[in-house]
């Protein structure tokens, strides 16, 4: 599997949006199953308390398993791993998510468009 960096913008959901919310950190765990919560919630832009209310929701939903591992110190980590479901629903989210965006760009296109012929032929 070829490895990309996800933009950090491109990874914060819009203020709201649950579902995007559970896009982006299905998203992360993929690429960074040993994430922590805080790592989390700071690299999506969340609270903590949202971070772990969608973490929990997606473990409790079994897309996302949580293992443990030792680290050196004694100090007990996890790591967050995608299930073969949670695989199938950050798809579906994918797909459901460049859906709406594609129509907000051809609507943003269109009021475009349309305040450009509102302007003085100069002005454009």
């Amino acid at each position: 599997m070829v490895e990309q960096a996800i933009p950090v913008n491109a990874s914060r959901p819009a203020h709201g949006d649950a579902e995007a919310a559970r896009l982006a950190v299905l998203r992360l765990l993929e690429q960074r199953p040993e994430m922590s919560q805080r790592e989390l919630s700071e690299a999506l832009g969340l609270s903590l308390g949202k971070t772990h209310y969608v973490l929990h929701s997606l473990l409790d939903r079994g897309l996302v398993k949580a293992g443990n591992f030792r680290r050196s110190g004694n100090k007990l980590a996890y790591a967050y791993v995608l299930t073969p479901s949670g695989m199938r629903e950050k798809l579906r989210l994918t797909k459901a998510f460049l859906g709406r965006k594609e129509a907000e760009f051809e609507q943003l296109r269109r009021t475009i468009a349309a305040l450009k012929g509102e302007l003085p032929e100069g002005e454009r």
